[in-house]
């Protein structure tokens, strides 16, 4: 009898095979037992039916605990009553192992259990719709980029220098110098760009940033596109074509998903492009208007953020910020030098920045200046200035948060839930 899984199973009806998993959920009714067994690609229910109490099926059944693990092997048949639609006639039943009492139950459970118990809690419904969606959301983003003729070049987790700034640095030993670990691959992602023209990095990045938001995570993953001759209007373009792909394809591929979840899709059905545009300067007119006071040179926080995509009830795209808000590799705007050409793209609903980026400085002697200017080592960043003695060109890119952009997609309300295991201000375990 051959191994199936439940995801396909459709093309199965009527024929014996055999399911592995564990058991979801499980129940009596006369003469008859249900069996809900999950493989992690769907749900089955198997049913048992016997006139003999004493079947030795039934005795298998019962011995059976919420999450142990057995085989069921059996004639698949159509059911519309039966999560999925389809059902198994249990012919044989094999118990691989009969789990302890499991310590997630339907009742309320707090956070912190939760996150003690975060690689049990996985195998739980809405989590692992989550998870699944993250899955598509990642194959999505890839072939984005390379249906687009990007090369997804791998750029060092361990690194000699900052990208986003010194104080949200984790350091380390590296033999006899100091090492950091990458807060983004942008650095690197310049020199292939200029290699390849366009290139794209996909993988984790760190920030020691001491914030206990829903919004921070210690560790967390990024893909980041850098297009050699694009300017900030070339890279917004990309951005919003990138958000709106990715929606669209979940919304066709995972919908069973989100309704696992309650999201209600609306919202991003009408997600389309062009995004609102809207200069920094000009969003700390329209908080004003709206109450929010806030002063030249401070950052968005969540509630401005929150105000801001509520008032375009869109994602909306933030360009031109102050310099010193900014990194010290920004090219700035033609005749404002105390403005950059950075980009910021706010999520819809009050999920805050998704995108970050803009367009960087392609002169040799204004990289050089910046660089003295943040008090950095200008020996680690030699390298860095090389790319615009040999060829320079203006260019720019981005970084998408996945886990920003799948806390979006979902509707949930904590990042927490975004990554399988969270890195979280003063959580490490498990």
């Amino acid at each position: 009898m051959e191994w199936v899984y439940i995801e396909d199973l459709q093309a199965r009806i009527d024929q014996e095979v055999e399911i592995r998993g564990w058991v979801h959920n499980k129940r009596s009714s006369g003469k008859v037992r249900f069996l809900l067994l999950r493989d992690g690609t769907g749900i089955l229910q198997g049913t048992i039916y016997s006139p003999d109490k004493d079947d030795p099926l039934f005795h298998q059944f019962d011995r059976l605990t919420l999450e142990s693990s057995c085989i069921m092997r059996g004639r698949i048949k159509a059911e519309k009553r039966a999560p999925g639609g389809l059902e198994m006639n249990i012919s044989e039943l094999q118990i691989v192992q009969v789990a302890e009492v499991y310590p997630i139950t339907p009742k309320e459970h707090g956070t912190s259990f939760l996150m003690e118990h975060r690689h049990l809690w996985l195998r739980s419904k809405k989590q692992h719709a989550i998870l699944e969606i993250r899955t598509e959301l990642i194959k999505a983003i890839r072939e984005f980029f390379d249906g687009r003729g990007f090369r997804c070049l791998d750029t060092p987790i361990l690194t000699p220098s900052a990208c986003e700034g010194t104080t949200t640095l984790f350091e380390t030993e590296y033999f006899d110098q100091k090492a950091y670990l990458s807060q983004s691959g942008q650095l690197y992602n310049e020199a292939t760009a200029m290699a390849f023209g366009k290139v794209y990095c996909f993988g984790p990045t760190f920030r020691a940033e001491k914030s206990k938001t829903r919004k921070h995570l210690i560790e967390f993953w990024m893909v980041e596109p850098e297009v050699a001759f694009a300017t900030l209007k070339d890279i917004k373009r990309l951005g919003e074509d990138l958000i709106v792909s990715i929606i669209q394809r979940i919304l066709e591929s995972k919908s069973h998903a989100l309704a696992v979840l309650e999201r209600d899709p609306v919202p991003l059905q009408n997600v389309r492009t062009p995004f609102p545009e809207i200069t920094y300067e000009d969003a700390l007119d329209l908080l004003k208007h709206k109450g929010h006071s806030m002063d030249f040179g401070d950052d968005f926080g969540a509630p401005e953020e929150t105000l801001l995509s509520e008032h375009f009830n869109s994602p909306v795209c933030v360009t031109h910020f102050p310099a010193k808000i900014k990194a010290f590799y920004m090219q700035p705007a033609e005749g404002r030098p105390d403005l950059v050409l950075g980009l910021d793209v706010l999520a819809s609903e009050g999920y805050g920045e998704i995108i970050g980026g803009g367009q960087r400085i392609h002169d040799p002697e204004l990289l050089e200046q910046r660089i003295k200017e943040h008090n950095l080592p200008r020996e680690a960043y030699a390298w860095y200035v090389d790319l615009r003695r040999y060829g320079s060109v203006p260019h720019s890119g981005f970084g998408l948060g996945v886990e920003r952009m799948l806390s979006w997609l979902c509707g949930i309300k904590h990042i927490r839930e975004a990554i399988p295991f969270p890195r979280l201000l003063y959580r490490i375990y498990p």
